[in-house]
């Protein structure tokens, strides 16, 4: 039949096999009446309009029974015109299966990655009843199950007044139960009239940044006006009074001096940005410790100016590998903390050995000593154990950052050991990947110029 009408629609050929049916009934029917036997005709019109009927009421009974349950029940089977309407609903119950399968795992991939965010994630309806949420929200707020308010689950006043208060172009800051010591940052986020998102995100990371920042900009500004105050005083004294040559000469020492201090915590902040801002140090690059060594001790001795006896023990002959200057940067500070904190007639020791493959390079002095309390700080920029000392002894409260960048970057550790009124040891343990045996420093050393200049240009040495 669909030969005859190529271009049909098939609601088409169902009224038209019907209306052939119902045709061919009424032409029996009217051939009988035309052979003198109206009794049967009548019948056989009674009993085809009737069959007819009940082929359509069977097929409509059992669409309604399917229809009530679609997803539990299959779909019926029919024959004829009723054939052709199951199968089209047939296709498209399988298109609609596919697709909604299709979602699905779509949507479990999306809620998958979600769960993985270290953000928490909380979808709130129009009353603020949870309505889904993500695995770091339900860690974070202990959140189970939906359709409960969030108040039940965040209860701190901070976010009740937030969301009371329905300003939610900013965000309210907060510590939660579920992770003492850290900070969170809860902002609402509208979505439309009937959705908005709760977004909980871990801040503590910026705030201690954000302060380290304060407390770096109140350091500096504090360590370089006292030493301004100094010198605008002297300035001032010179221009307004009339002064002995003695007593000028005097104040200009006393603006010198403070000049310089100035200059070395000048100095000081550059090395650490620098230390910060480059690239790691090569790992293929030997540095001889013997001679930096005694370059350094060499240099310290001439600031002792022979109140301190300084002794270099060099227990190895390997070397380290990394940047020079950085190396020489470290071992200074380390020197002149100890000529610093160390009386005079007092020992200063520095020793560079190999133990278990791993190079150890420490500064021991028998000075004033630390006490305990404030061993986990030393290495804080600007951190100072008595003030009033380290200004009269010159520092900057910034060595000790500097040999602990130095020591992070060619991956050491800094071992600090004290006892008040014993002395202090201070030791730089480097892994055997950062050890260079002699033999490469040797061949380093009768690489060709060029060749030599690939690994890096050695810097000139930090100034500390």
């Amino acid at each position: 039949m669909s030969a005859l009408w190529p271009t049909a629609s098939r609601f088409e050929l169902i009224l038209f096999r019907t209306l052939l049916y119902v045709g061919a009934i009424a032409l029996a029917a009217a051939a009988l009446a035309w052979l003198h036997a109206p009794m049967a005709a009548m019948w056989v019109l009674i009993a085809g309009l009737a069959a007819l009927v009940a082929y359509h009421a069977t097929y409509l009974a059992r669409l309604h029974h399917w229809a009530a349950l679609p997803r539990q029940r299959e779909l019926p089977f029919g024959f004829g015109s009723w054939g052709h309407a199951f199968d089209r609903i047939n296709r498209h119950m399988r298109q609609d299966t596919n697709e909604r399968a299709e979602t699905s795992a779509e949507l479990e991939r999306l809620h998958a990655a979600v769960d993985l965010l270290p953000d928490g994630l909380v979808v709130l309806d129009r009353f603020d009843h949870v309505q889904w949420s993500n695995r770091s929200a339900q860690d974070l707020h202990g959140i189970f199950g939906t359709r409960r308010p969030i108040d039940h689950f965040v209860r701190q006043p901070e976010f009740l007044a937030y969301l009371r208060d329905g300003d939610f172009s900013r965000s309210v800051t907060m510590a939660l139960p579920s992770t003492p010591g850290h900070r969170f940052a809860l902002k609402i986020v509208p979505t439309d009239d009937a959705y908005r998102l709760l977004v909980t995100r871990d801040i503590t990371e910026t705030s201690r940044l954000e302060q380290m920042r304060r407390d770096f900009v109140a350091n500096v500004s504090h360590e370089i006006r006292t030493p301004l105050t100094v010198v605008a005083g002297f300035v001032e004294t010179l221009l307004d009074m009339e002064l002995p040559a003695e007593e000028r000469r005097r104040c200009l020492e006393m603006v010198q001096k403070q000049t310089a201090t100035m200059q070395r915590l000048v100095e000081d902040l550059l090395t650490l940005a620098t230390l910060e801002s480059a690239s790691l140090p090569p790992e293929h690059t030997g540095v001889p410790l013997e001679p930096l060594l005694q370059a350094v001790v060499a240099d310290v001795r001439a600031l002792s100016a022979g109140r301190h006896p300084i002794a270099l023990q060099i227990e190895s002959d390997a070397g380290l590998r990394g940047t020079p200057a950085e190396l020489d940067s470290a071992v200074r500070n380390l020197l002149t903390n100890a000529v610093r904190y160390t009386p005079d007639g007092g020992t200063i020791t520095v020793t560079w050995r190999v133990v278990d493959g791993e190079g150890v390079l420490s500064v021991r002095d028998t000075g004033i000593g630390i006490a305990a309390e404030h061993l986990p700080r030393l290495t804080e920029r600007f951190y100072r154990v008595d003030r009033g000392r380290s200004r009269d002894t010159g520092g900057t409260g910034l060595g000790l950052a500097i040999v602990k960048h130095v020591a992070q970057r060619h991956h050491a550790r800094l071992e600090i050991e004290s006892r008040v009124g014993y002395g202090s040891t201070f030791a730089l343990r480097f892994p055997s990947a950062r050890v260079a045996n002699a033999a490469s420093l040797k061949a380093a050393a009768e690489r060709p110029e060029d060749e030599s200049s690939d690994a890096g240009d050695p810097a000139q040495p930090l100034t500390a």
